[in-house]
């Protein structure tokens, strides 16, 4: 399966609402996503490609897809 990289944009966390719950961690393909201190989810925006199957896979849908400058 080919990987959509979407130049410019990437995954943010509103790490207020974030539950925690690992879904968006296991989808990452880049493995962009941490679980910090089992608080809230992490992106490490080097390694995000802005595929946004992260965002698709919140039950609490609190990531986003923004232009970020990298």
């Amino acid at each position: 399966m080919e990987l959509k990289i979407k130049k410019g944009r990437r995954a943010f966390v509103d790490t207020d609402c974030c539950v925690a719950c690992g879904c968006c961690k296991k989808v990452c393909p880049t493995g962009a996503i941490e679980i910090w201190r089992g608080v809230a989810a992490q992106v490490d925006l080097e390694k995000c490609v802005g595929c946004g199957k992260c965002m698709k896979e919140c039950p609490a849908s609190v990531i986003v897809l923004q232009e970020a400058a990298i």
